[in-house]
């Protein structure tokens, strides 16, 4: 795959400003001082951790899982889970085979370059290379993954085996995303089979994120604070640096818990419960002595189908309250937009207050 030059020319990757040994953070990554990370960040409370070892068997799934669940979709749309049959060798592979792909030479890493936020495959750096007026402090290789024969030739080729131990772990977290829905369905009162069909069609975006250690952490930020467009993000950290909104609008450290996954809700999962979960703002903090990777598993329906929310969830009580969306929209909406500047949700917004 040939690299798009537009754009290309002047593109210096955060992991090679690290490979330069820079001192300072360049200005193009410098936030304003209202938008940088505080060092001094009040612990309110932090995700629950829902253990799934009885996933395996259905009768056994409590009532007290699911409500759970319930629980934290409500009030901070974010939970980690544990026990969730995915094997630690699959998570390690994909692991192994990331920090290769971001250890090879920069020219063979620009062979995917792309700031079309449309392309199958693409790596850069930031959100939206194009439109962003500060850069984020992460380098990224995104491609389309699900369902997996469609898109898998078109992945990186180097390292040589980047498809066989990334594919591995697309096809066992596409197997949890399922499971999840099903249990955060029954937790809305909705058919654990609702929109069966629509998800197992949907579309699966692998973001495997580098997040170099940078040499004035205090001054910038791994990715901007934004939600997710899709349904659920299951996402596997090797460290913390993840951080989400509390209800109280501050700022909260998701803690790194060795072999679990942090799942996240999405904007398309807000919609449909019509507000009664909430899609959950987050952001990335970088750190000045160590790297971070990330595997970031975006779930969401079909490109082009359109979600509003659930008719069994509105009622003259609960008015329906956000306008149908497809994932193209979105796409479109962030490849004409800095996110940073708004969230795509609230152009969904009805009723507006």
């Amino acid at each position: 795959m040939e690299p798009e030059r537009n754009g290309a020319s002047s593109f210096t990757s955060a992991v090679s400003l690290h490979q330069l040994g820079v001192s300072s953070v360049p200005h193009r990554y410098v936030l304003p001082p209202s938008q940088r990370p505080s060092s001094q960040i009040p612990i309110s409370t932090t995700p629950p951790i829902i253990d799934l070892s009885t996933l395996r068997d259905q009768s056994l799934l409590s009532r007290s899982t699911i409500n759970e669940i319930r629980i934290a979709c409500m009030e901070i749309g974010c939970f980690q889970v544990i026990n969730h049959g995915i094997d630690q060798s699959v998570i390690d592979e994909a692991l192994e085979v990331s920090t290769e792909f971001f250890n090879l030479p920069n020219d063979e890493k620009m062979r995917l370059f792309s700031e079309d936020v449309h392309k199958p495959v693409r790596y850069g750096t930031s959100l939206n290379q194009a439109r962003d007026e500060v850069y984020c402090w992460r380098d990224f290789i995104k491609h389309y993954s699900h369902p997996i024969s469609d898109w898998i030739h078109m992945w990186p080729s180097n390292p040589s085996n980047y498809r066989e131990s990334m594919g591995k772990y697309v096809k066992a977290v596409q197997i949890l995303q399922n499971q999840l829905m099903e249990m955060i369905f029954e937790s809305l009162g909705l058919d654990r089979s609702y929109l069966h069909e629509e998800i197992n069609g949907g579309s699966q975006t692998l973001a495997v994120n580098c997040y170099p250690a940078c040499p004035e952490p205090g001054l910038t930020l791994g990715i901007h604070p934004h939600s997710d467009y899709g349904s659920i993000t299951v996402l596997l950290q090797t460290r913390s640096g993840l951080e989400i909104k509390d209800k109280n609008n501050n700022w909260m450290p998701v803690p790194f818990v060795e072999g679990a996954l942090v799942v996240q809700l999405g904007d398309q999962m807000e919609v449909m419960s019509n507000g009664q979960y909430k899609s959950v703002l987050h952001r990335a903090t970088v750190n000045g002595d160590e790297k971070r990777f990330s595997i970031v598993s975006l779930h969401s329906f079909a490109m082009d189908r359109k979600m509003g929310p659930a008719v069994e969830l509105v009622d003259e009580q609960h008015p329906k309250s956000y306008k149908e969306f497809c994932f193209r929209e979105f796409l479109d909406f962030i490849s004409c937009n800095d996110i940073a500047k708004g969230r795509f949700l609230d152009t969904l917004k009805l009723n507006k207050p």
